[in-house]
Parts: structure tokens; C-alpha cells; sequence
């Protein structure tokens, strides 16, 4: 959905994850540590005027709040975001996560540890804490059904975004 939403901006798209993680081969191995993290956003992202960041920055990005004009919340059934993120998966180098490979018992687990989200007790990424970090921003926070597709997604946020096409 960020991507669609950027294109139809015409403006970049950030991922935190890649301020987050060290790029490691395989992936997602090593974090970089959170002043890093900041750093780097604050050199690549944050000097630009237009520009979309996906994935949450709660827990790290504290710093960079105060450049938020707006955020957009998705919310899924664990169902759908379980297949999105197995498609997700499966679009990454794929033999190592075929059965038998290197990586495929990790590509069964993690859809297992991301569907605890939705569980209050879930010490990992959850709704709760999503949720809490939500409360606490300034900016306006628009809630759209992540299931619907990135096209219609992006669409819908940028009717969300135009106040013209409120009426306003």
C-alpha cells in the first residue's frame, strides 16, 4: 500500500524496517541499534517534504514524531496478514525457504509469531502496543481495513488525506 500511495504522490517511499535491520545475508539477522537507526532516518528520510514511511517506528523513532503529518493505521484479520506476509516471504530468494533449504523452518515460524499481534500478552510488536503509540500522537491518525488491496488501499488513503474530497 505505501508504494501505491507513493506512486500516486509521486514522491518516495521509506520501509523502517531498513533503518531498523543491518542488512545481513539472510536477512533480518542483526538490528541496528536505535540512535543508528534514528541517525540514518534523520539524514535520508526525514529532510525530505514529501515522502511516505511504512511499518511502525513505535519504541525507536520517538525522535522523529514531530515530522508526522499523518499516519495510517491498517488493521487485518490474522488470516489475511498471515497470507500477505507468507506472499511477502515467498518473493524473497526463494531456495533457501523451499522445503529442506536453509531458511525453511524460519518461514514457517514466523507467521507463527506474527499472529500473536492481536494478543494482548504478545511480548513482540502487537496491537496493544500500536495502539498505545497511536493515542499518543499529535497528528491525525486514519484508520483503514488492510485487508482491501494496495490500489484501493492507497486510493482510499488519499481520499482520507484530501481534505477537497471531504468537502472540506
Amino acid at each position: 500500500m505505501a508504494r501505491a500511495l507513493a506512486d500516486r504522490l509521486s514522491t518516495q517511499v521509506f520501509d523502517a524496517d531498513d533503518f531498523l535491520w543491518q542488512p545481513t545475508e539472510p536477512p533480518f539477522r542483526k538490528t541496528r541499534p536505535p540512535d543508528e537507526r534514528v541517525a540514518l532516518m534523520q539524514a535520508m528520510f526525514a529532510p525530505r517534504a514529501d515522502r511516505v514511511l511504512a511499518c511502525a517506528i513505535c519504541g525507536w523513532g520517538d525522535a522523529l514524531i514531530p515530522r508526522l503529518t499523518q499516519v495510517l493505521f491498517l488493521t487485518a484479520p490474522t488470516e489475511a496478514r498471515i497470507i500477505r506476509l507468507r506472499r511477502r516471504e515467498r518473493q524473497r530468494p526463494g531456495a533457501a525457504l523451499a522445503p529442506g533449504g536453509a531458511r525453511a523452518q524460519e518461514f514457517r515460524a514466523f507467521p507463527d509469531y506474527a499472529s500473536g499481534y492481536d494478543d494482548p500478552a504478545f511480548a513482540g510488536r502487537s496491537r496493544v502496543q500500536h495502539e498505545a503509540w497511536l493515542a499518543a500522537l499529535a497528528c491525525p491518525v486514519i484508520r483503514l481495513d488492510g485487508s482491501e488491496p494496495p490500489g484501493v488501499l492507497a486510493d482510499r488513503a488519499l481520499a482520507a488525506l484530501d481534505p477537497a474530497a471531504q468537502g472540506a
